[in-house]
């Protein structure tokens, strides 16, 4: 059996084969062996000639394949090329554009826009109702705009956009990081108190030593938190109180959507959140030496329950 790959070259040798795609991707989804997606039973025959198995009940949708019931349901384009986007995607720390997809796979630029969206669906983290900061630990809150600017637009768009109000052209986006731990994200309409504090109590452990920047919004916390704060007008650390991580965080991010994507609708924003999340949260650390193999192998276990349709991406009816 051929050895599963560490690199990106080695991934492309390794899944040119169709039966290493299928074998790679059944292993991770039924590693207890294959069951049927819609009835569960584990009565099923493989047909290597199809590469589809084919479950022992009687129902109308007995022949399945591997693409079943994941982000790649329905889609006429080959796993290689889906694994290879995906180990890209998972892997390129500035994000990968549809554009460079399009040629590297040989797709059109819409297909592998498609692609792309669908992969970043799979990175996304559930958090379950969990919250940063348990067992008192230390977690920055900030918050950064993300969008075009005024000068750069249209007069056409412009117009539409801009209505006088500072903000009107980006949308404001709140972070959460946990020193040694995780960054979350979350789209927020503004920054106002009752706006920001019912995030932070969504998202952050009560008790956490908890430090942002002097925005009025903020003001209060210090009744359930261990509340600190930085002037970003006077100095931007002391001592332990900073919220620098977070800013390195935004830094990956707007490096990302300016450099590589260059824009990004709004109605979009949260997907490519996702995508630089995972990729900060599963960085190779000390005390947790994750290589690109590793990121992928993590996509790929989370690509079941996560269809996505055209329509539901665009916000079209069919």
């Amino acid at each position: 059996m051929t050895k599963e790959p560490k690199s990106l070259q080695e991934a492309i040798v390794y899944f040119s084969n169709p039966d290493n795609c299928i074998d790679y991707l059944a292993v991770r989804r039924w590693p207890k062996g294959v069951v049927c997606p819609n009835c569960g039973s584990d009565s099923v025959s493989f047909n290597a000639k199809r590469r589809t198995w084919k479950c022992a009940s009687h129902h109308p949708k007995r022949e399945f394949s591997v693409k079943v019931g994941t982000i790649f349901e329905d889609s006429p384009i080959s796993l290689d090329k889906w694994l290879t986007a995906t180990w890209m995607l998972t892997n390129c720390k500035n994000g990968v554009s549809s554009y460079e997809i399009a040629r590297d796979v040989r797709v059109t630029q819409k297909s592998a826009w498609f692609m792309l969206q669908r992969i970043r669906l799979a990175m996304q983290d559930d958090f379950f109702g969990s919250k940063l900061g348990a067992n008192g630990g230390e977690v920055e809150v900030d918050e950064t705009y993300i969008g075009g600017k005024a000068r750069n637009m249209h007069m056409s768009k412009r117009q539409r956009r801009i209505t006088g109000v500072l903000t009107d052209d980006k949308t404001t986006v709140m972070g959460f990081l946990e020193r040694g731990g995780k960054v979350r994200t979350a789209i927020v309409e503004n920054r106002h108190r009752d706006t920001v504090q019912p995030m932070v109590k969504k998202h952050v452990q009560m008790g956490a030593s908890l430090y942002t920047d002097d925005l009025g919004g903020y003001q209060g916390l210090h009744t359930e938190y261990e509340h600190q704060v930085i002037n970003h007008a006077e100095k931007y650390v002391d001592g332990r109180v900073h919220t620098n991580s977070l800013e390195n965080f935004w830094s990956l991010l707007k490096r990302g959507i300016s450099g590589t994507y260059v824009a990004v609708e709004p109605f979009h924003l949260f997907r490519y959140l996702d995508e630089q999340m995972f990729r900060f949260n599963n960085r190779a650390t000390k005390d947790n030496p994750m290589n690109d193999a590793d990121r992928f192998d993590l996509v790929v276990s989370q690509i079941v329950g996560k269809r996505l349709t055209f329509a539901q991406l665009t916000g079209k009816p069919n």
